[in-house]
Parts: C-alpha cells; sequence; structure tokens
C-alpha cells in the first residue's frame, strides 16, 4: 500500500528514483547526497509504490536494490505509481469536480460571476465552515481549463461564457493502453486509464523502456515552451564531475531512441552557434524567456540535418560528414536478413547486389553511433570501409576481443 504522505515536489522523488534504480544502485553506504536516514525513507517510500517490482543483491558494500520488470507479465509503467503520490491542494481537487459538474454537458454555457453564485448556493451552502473560493481563484481556474483544452469559451456583448469542450470525452480505452506506455508523457494516459474498470489490456510490449517515465513533467514544460517558440534556460547535471551548469537555448525538438528508449532535447545553443542535444534525464529545471522570433527558422535547420544524422549528434569535425559502408551475404534461405537491412537502414541507403549480396552505404555527421547497430551484422559482413579510420579501429579492436574472449584464432 501507497504512503499516505503525499509529495507536492516530483523533484525530490525524480532524484531519488535514479540515483536508486537507474543510474546506480547504490548501496546505502554509497549514498552520499544525503543521511543514512533519508535513505531508508526514502528508500521505504519507493518500496510502498513498486515493491512487488524490487529486487536485491548481497554484496561486501551492503544490499543493493534495483528494478526487475518483466513485460511478458506486467503490462502497464510501473514507474507512474510514483507520480501518482504527488499532491494537489483540496481546492483543486474540489473546483475540478464542482466546476466539470455545473458544466457537464457542451450545451451548457455560463459567465464566472454566475458559476461563483452557483457553487455558494448550491455546493457550499450546506456545510458549516466550507472553503469559500472568491471570483479570481475561480477565473484562474477556468481559465486554465480552456488553455487546456477542457474548456471553451464564447462572448457575448462584454461577458464571457465557458462551456465544456466538445472534444473533452474518454471513450477509448484502447488508445489510452497504447498511448500510456509508448508516447511522450504517457502518466497522463495512465491516469486517465484509472478512470476505467478492470479490463482487458490488448497490449504487451518485448521492449519496454520505463525509465522516461521520471523525466514527464520536464518533457512537459519542453512540449510547452516549442509550442509558444520560447527560449529557455536549462540546468542541467554532469555524472562526470557531479555538477550542475545552466544554458541558455531555443528548443526545438525531441527525439526518442528506439534502441535504448532515450530521450534527447535538440535544441540551439546561441553562445556555441550551433544545434546539440540534451539528455532529458540530465536536465533538472527549465526556466522559460520570451518568444525566439529565429524558431521556425532554427526548426528548418535541424530539418535538413536530418538526413545525415543517424542518432542525435549533429555535427562532426569542423562540420564535416563521415561515410560507412559494408557489405553483407546472406543464404537463400535468410531474406529477412536483407528486409532488416532495408526496415533499419535509417538515413542509409541499400543496394542489392545479387541473390545473396547487398551494399548498405550513408552518410552522417558521426559513425560512431552507428557501430552497436553494424555489429548485429557480424557473421554476414564480408567487407567494411569507414572514411573515419579511427572509427574503423574500434570496431576492428572490438572484433578481435571478442575472438580472444572466445578463444578464437585468427
Amino acid at each position: 500500500m501507497s504512503y499516505n504522505e503525499l509529495i507536492k515536489s516530483f523533484d525530490k522523488i525524480r532524484d531519488y528514483m535514479r540515483e536508486f534504480y537507474v543510474y546506480g544502485f547504490k548501496s546505502r553506504e554509497q549514498y552520499n547526497k544525503k543521511s543514512l536516514r533519508s535513505y531508508d525513507d526514502e528508500r521505504r517510500r519507493l518500496e510502498s509504490w513498486i515493491g512487488e517490482y524490487m529486487g536485491y543483491h548481497k554484496t561486501t558494500e551492503g544490499k543493493t536494490f534495483f528494478i526487475s520488470v518483466d513485460s511478458r507479465i506486467s503490462r502497464h509503467n510501473p514507474l507512474y505509481k510514483a507520480w501518482k503520490a504527488k499532491s494537489f491542494t483540496d481546492g483543486d481537487i474540489t473546483l475540478f469536480f464542482i466546476i466539470f459538474d455545473i458544466l457537464h454537458s457542451p450545451d451548457i454555457t455560463m459567465s464566472n460571476i454566475e458559476i461563483v453564485e452557483k457553487i455558494d448556493k448550491e455546493y457550499l451552502s450546506l456545510f458549516d465552515n466550507p472553503k469559500v473560493f472568491d471570483g479570481s481563484t475561480i477565473r484562474k481556474k477556468l481559465n486554465e481549463y480552456v488553455k487546456n483544452g477542457l474548456l471553451v469559451t464564447v462572448k457575448n456583448g462584454k461577458t464571457l461564457y465557458y462551456g465544456k469542450s466538445p472534444d473533452y470525452c474518454f471513450n477509448n480505452r484502447d488508445v489510452l493502453n497504447y498511448f500510456s506506455e509508448v508516447l511522450p508523457c504517457g502518466v497522463i494516459g495512465s491516469f486517465l486509464l484509472d478512470k476505467y474498470e478492470n479490463g482487458k489490456d490488448n497490449f504487451a510490449f518485448k521492449h519496454h523502456y520505463i525509465n522516461s517515465t521520471l523525466d514527464s513533467e520536464i518533457m512537459c514544460e519542453l512540449f510547452s515552451a516549442m509550442h509558444e517558440k520560447k527560449e529557455i534556460e536549462i540546468e542541467k547535471f554532469s555524472r562526470k564531475n557531479e555538477k550542475s551548469t545552466s544554458i541558455r537555448v531555443v528548443p526545438l525538438r525531441i527525439f526518442i531512441s528506439v534502441q535504448s528508449g532515450r530521450q534527447y532535447l535538440m535544441a540551439y545553443v546561441r553562445s556555441k552557434k550551433r544545434i546539440m542535444s540534451f539528455r532529458l534525464d540530465y536536465i533538472l529545471k527549465i526556466k522559460t524567456f520570451a518568444e525566439a522570433e529565429d524558431f521556425d527558422k532554427l526548426r528548418d535547420v535541424l530539418c535538413g540535418m536530418r538526413k545525415y544524422m543517424w542518432g542525435v549528434s549533429t555535427q562532426g569535425k569542423g562540420g564535416r560528414t563521415e561515410t560507412v559502408e559494408f557489405t553483407i551475404n546472406f543464404a537463400d534461405d535468410e531474406e529477412y536478413i536483407y528486409n532488416r537491412l532495408v526496415r533499419e537502414k535509417r538515413c542509409g541507403t541499400v543496394e542489392r547486389i545479387d541473390k545473396n549480396n547487398a551494399v548498405f552505404r550513408a552518410e552522417v555527421y558521426d559513425t560512431n553511433e552507428m557501430l552497436t547497430w553494424i555489429r548485429t551484422f557480424i557473421c554476414r559482413i564480408t567487407h567494411i570501409n569507414f572514411s573515419n579510420k579511427d572509427i574503423e579501429k574500434t570496431f576492428s579492436d572490438d572484433l578481435n576481443r571478442m575472438y580472444e574472449i572466445y578463444g578464437v584464432e585468427l
């Protein structure tokens, strides 16, 4: 059962969750950011949310905890439970239900004054010491719902009337199931799924990337900044020197790795005059500034660069690109190898030489990003060439090291 104590700020939970289970799997003695008592308190809190998914190893340095999720059994992201322990004020919750009880149909429209009077007379008058909501508070809440697409406004003369948005309805469980487990900020879909009674889930995932859950709030703030075309300042954490620094950027796109599920912000850094990538799990805070007048132009630049991007690297040495070319061989009954090469080629090209051979070619900013993928074709590759000879040596050295491990003589 989850702790009854709710968390006002998610930053603290995000920090502990990452330190315990994402980055380090640290033991009690290794965690030196806070006191040992704080470690025990927060670990017990996390156990109350995701205890059934937790395990531990005993080492000479103590117990090291970790998360273990079997996607064949667990259909939903367990880390969403951490978000559901985040608190809201009683006023937020009360007003939400009252307002949408009053404006329960798109056919009903009322002004702010009419809503205030109705709340006072019909919803709060029966209580001895009711919580009083003034007109300003209710107007702010109404405008917040309008901004979020829950309400719409109609002006009659000088008076503004509020009504329920006709788009505000939830009637497709499958859509929410898929959204909550796949798309950015999927925690929103998980909250909505809680509204439904238990039922059959139609999706299972071979590769289920759950860590991005912890970055949902950062992701939401970035989407808002991009929607409004604003510059931002991000405070980012470096695991190399254990320090945080701030940098001002123009946020352009969110890229998500299909190999690891890792999320990146692609942004223009004015101080460096180039587009760079920033891991979302290293971003601590975001501060919004004025609108960037060149936002659309910068986004077009990024769009033009994508044909040379295998991952998130946007610039090689001196802005130059690198090339890679390799040939694979496959048997008569291994057409699936060729099909996979075509399917996964991204910005590269594939040329079929004959029935059993094909050549892959690509021009990218950073061929080092491709090594992990290229290695999956080892034993099929008959020839390979990198324009960056340092990367070619890395590929060759890794292969020779593998031969040594397995005792294969060349």
